[in-house]
């Protein structure tokens, strides 16, 4: 027996607060309603035929001493918020007491009373904590039992009423035992409600964070309207965006219905934003993916409008998916990838070809680069060595052997310039995978200014502290080739040569501007401008832009040339990872 009881009050499960505060102010509301409806049914009872019968002084103090407090009680509990089992547990104890003092008054056991006892008892197991509510019922069965004796030994004693009064307690104990278990099942499914809730809540805040972060834009249409939109989704399109508070993980309490109602009102007007700018700036997409039929799955490519900054992304690829109830799952896929993966096997396939031929095409061409030097050398010295003698004859010689010695200079000179065109493809060829880091452009460039240019003149502006994600390598040799053109170009246009950078953001990309003041790039030269050995310079390869927009595109970046501008300008376009407000000048001399 007493491994049961201590198994019973071990298994002590209550309602959660929101649960008991509800039930609290309904049974508090109930026990007032019942002080006053027994008030009224004591006194329209109180005439029976002709015979007016008061009700006695005892009943009435009684009563009117229960709907005070039932009164009083309800207002504490309605305005104080705190230790409200303790509240409860008093007022049951008080309608122990007052039901029995009823009884008492009645005489004998009475049905109604009977009735009033049992709501008592099953309202003490699911309000409290098991133990208090045992205590309560055993506390009722004390006085039921109690003032029967009592009522006996002042009266005459009646077995009737004895009996009545026993099976009114073991009754107690019943609806004791069944009321204990409904709230402890109850008290379970609540349980296992709420951690369902709670579970399906930080699947859904996973869900959003996995969404958020995913590379590709994802947008959900559902009757004509969005109803999702991650950031990439806001990035790709170039629409503003403002990050919604995160919903909460746990299940919102009482006083978190305000702020989940924000949060919910919050994302509701950036979804309602971002339709506005979508149908305003992409009426061409909008329009394309309404007017798929629902069901029916479909991928195009869309050119994105100027408005969007054209020049920063290009185009994406849409995949819309048809999704089972009835909306449209919209993914927008940044076409740059593919561009970095394209020539990544570019530069793959070309570093196998170069590799297989670049032995036997140098070594050739070295045996001829040696052979001229030598040759001019053998020109010098017969020079000298004529000019020793000082004959006609010989200065006739001298003037044929000047000719010859210009000749072997050009053959050196061709040579060089194919072992760069050499040098230049096995670079691109030897180049691995992009290994992208993390640059702050505005602590990287001076650095990078200081190391290769040191005695020029290049005048760095940087409006913005950006972040972006490159091979370190790779940007050095891009911005060497561009730096080394602008300085070239500018110097055949004016004395004196300077290069101009800035650095500042677009949207959500990160610009770098390499400018000059030379001539330009001529309207005929623009289609052929980043083609492999073309080049408007007699000095040069023809590769400098071509390996520079390859290794660009290996890590996810433009490079362009923007005629619009006043000067001559080389764009570099790479995604932002970070940016804040910033502005600096800094010169290299």
């Amino acid at each position: 027996m007493k491994p049961a009881i201590t198994h019973y009050l071990h298994q002590d499960e209550t309602l959660p607060l929101i649960q008991l505060r509800r039930l609290g102010l309904i049974y508090s509301s109930y026990r007032f309603i019942v002080g006053l409806f027994s008030m009224l049914m004591v006194y329209i009872t109180a005439q029976t035929g002709n015979i007016v019968s008061l009700p006695s002084f005892l009943q009435q103090t009684v009563l009117s001493f229960y709907i005070l407090l039932s009164l009083i009680l309800l207002g504490l509990f309605y305005v104080v918020h705190k230790k409200m089992r303790r509240q409860l547990a008093f007022g049951l104890v008080l309608d122990v007491t007052i039901l029995s003092l009823l009884l008492y008054t009645a005489g004998a056991p009475d049905l109604q009373l009977t009735m009033l006892y049992m709501v008592v008892v099953a309202a003490s197991f699911m309000l409290l904590h098991s133990s208090q509510a045992l205590i309560i019922t055993l506390l009722a069965i004390i006085f039921v039992i109690y003032q029967q004796f009592f009522y006996a030994i002042a009266n005459s004693m009646n077995l009737a009423n004895l009996g009545n009064a026993l099976l009114m307690s073991a009754s107690f104990l019943a609806v004791g035992g069944l009321s204990w278990s409904i709230s402890y099942r109850l008290v379970q499914l609540e349980k296992v409600a709420a951690s369902h809730a709670k579970e399906v809540a930080r699947l859904n805040v996973i869900n959003q964070e996995v969404i958020t972060q995913m590379a590709n834009g994802v947008i959900v249409i559902d009757k004509q309207h969005v109803v999702l939109a991650n950031l990439a989704a806001h990035q790709l399109l170039s629409l503003p965006y403002n990050s919604p508070i995160t919903l909460p993980i746990t299940l919102p309490s009482v006083s978190d219905e305000a702020d989940s109602s924000t949060r919910h009102e919050s994302y509701t007007e950036l979804l309602t934003n971002f339709e506005q700018q979508l149908s305003k700036q992409h009426t061409q997409l909008l329009h394309a993916c309404l007017s798929v039929l629902a069901g029916q799955s479909c991928t195009f490519t869309y050119d994105l409008p100027a408005v969007a900054n054209a020049s920063i992304f290009g185009k994406l690829r849409v995949h819309i998916i048809p999704l089972t109830d009835g909306s449209k799952l919209i993914m927008l896929e940044d076409l740059r990838r593919e561009q970095a993966s394209a020539q990544q096997l570019k530069l793959a396939s070309l570093g196998q070809l170069t590799a297989s031929i670049a032995h036997e095409i140098r070594n050739p061409l070295a045996a001829i680069s040696q052979a001229s030097q030598l040759l001019m050398e053998d020109v010098i010295e017969i020079e000298e060595s004529n000019t020793t003698n000082g004959s006609t004859a010989v200065s006739n010689s001298n003037d044929d052997l000047s000719g010859n010695y210009e000749l072997y200079k050009m053959i050196f000179a061709q040579t060089k310039r194919v072992n760069r065109i050499i040098e230049d493809v096995l670079k691109l060829s030897r180049q691995q995978a992009a290994s992208q880091q993390s640059i702050v452009l505005a602590e990287w460039m001076p650095t990078f200014l200081e190391n290769y240019f040191q005695g020029h003149d290049i005048f760095l502006r940087v409006k913005t502290q950006p972040t972006i994600s490159f091979d370190t390598h790779q940007l050095e040799q891009v911005l060497i080739n561009l730096i080394n053109n602008g300085l070239r170009y500018s110097s055949y246009a004016n004395p004196h040569a300077y290069v101009e950078i800035e650095i500042y953001c677009a949207d959500n990309d990160v610009i770098i501007d390499v400018l000059d003041d030379g001539a330009g790039v001529s309207t005929e030269s623009l289609k052929h401008l980043f083609n492999p050995f073309f080049t408007t310079d007699q000095a040069g390869t023809g590769l400098g832009l071509y390996l520079s927009q390859a290794f660009c595109e290996a890590n996810q970046t433009r490079l362009l040339y923007i005629p619009e501008h006043k000067k001559t300008c080389f764009r570099l376009i790479a995604p932002s990872a970070n940016a804040s407000t910033y502005s600096t000048m800094h010169k290299t001399t």
